[in-house]
């Protein structure tokens, strides 16, 4: 007894151990985890834009919706109190209203949106409502840039614009998640994501570029170089979103927006990237290819 005791004891003492514990991966994330739920999002993404395009517009305003929620709960943390009904109305109403009106409806109903905002706060008193006010109209305006995917998808071949822009966002955020890992050594921007390097960069920018190439001409009927210079402001503004992002959870002290989607984080989190690079894709594929 004495000596299984002594065993079960030195047992403990090696798992305690930091030298023989077993390391945090370099990724942060749990890997297989977040590769499951990004196939299950992808597929999801691509079935609904080519087969049923309202699916396609529900889906997004639904993400909307909880991307709103999310953000609300986080600026509370910060003493921030946007007005959650304003708030909530723009995320149903944004992305609908651009793949039935266009662009123009898209803009008046934002614009009506951000007033909502400003007098629904100001019936409630003056203290702190400049902040209020502030953070509400930041959540209707970073998360209604949702509404440039729906006036993307309103094109003849809208579904596979909503592919190359998903797909070059995603590859982005894939070459430089592997090339940091495997290669990082100078960070980018330390004091804001101490994993994210330059080295990663370059492999966002590669493999953004690289996608672009490739789908541009399968997929849209355009030029290959066409395709290769949309994946460069691409990579450089999904690592702009993913880096306003963190500046944002840091300020406030949390790690994620949110905990519904499991090796991510929450909604907001996986659309960092996405949010800022829709109305770039939108704009440049309009100009180097057309409908």
């Amino acid at each position: 007894m004495e000596a299984s005791s002594r065993r079960a004891f030195k047992a403990q003492q090696r798992s305690a151990d930091p030298a023989t514990a077993k390391a945090p991966s370099r990724a942060g994330r749990n890997l297989p985890a977040a590769i499951a739920v990004g196939v299950a999002l992808g597929a999801l993404v691509i079935a609904t834009a080519l087969l049923y395009r309202p699916a396609f517009v529900a889906l997004v305003t639904i993400v909307a919706v909880i991307g709103s929620l999310e953000l609300v709960n986080a600026l509370r943390t910060g003493r921030i109190n946007a007005p959650l009904v304003p708030v909530l109305i723009g995320a149903l109403a944004l992305v609908p209203l651009a793949y039935v009106g266009g662009s123009s409806a898209y803009l008046l109903g934002y614009g009506l949106v951000a007033l909502t905002v400003l007098v629904w706060r100001a019936l409630d008193g003056p203290t702190g409502a400049v902040r209020d006010v502030a953070g509400g109209v930041f959540i209707v305006t970073y998360v209604g840039l949702a509404g440039f995917a729906a006036l993307m998808l309103a094109e003849p071949d809208g579904g596979q614009r909503i592919i190359v822009f998903a797909l070059l966002t995603t590859m982005s955020d894939i070459g430089g998640y592997a090339v940091g890992v495997l290669f990082g050594k100078h960070p980018m921007a330390p004091s804001i994501s101490p994993k994210k390097s330059w080295e990663g960069f370059a492999g966002s920018v590669l493999t953004s570029v690289v996608a672009g190439a490739i789908s541009v001409p399968l997929l849209l009927g355009g030029d290959w170089w066409a395709g290769a210079l949309l994946g460069v402001p691409i990579a450089f503004f999904a690592t702009v979103g993913d880096l306003s992002e963190s500046t944002i959870k840091r300020d406030l002290g949390i790690k994620d927006m949110g905990n519904v989607l499991p090796g991510h984080g929450g909604v907001m989190d996986r659309l960092d990237s996405l949010l800022i690079t829709a109305p770039v894709a939108w704009v440049l594929l309009s100009v180097l290819v057309p409908a």
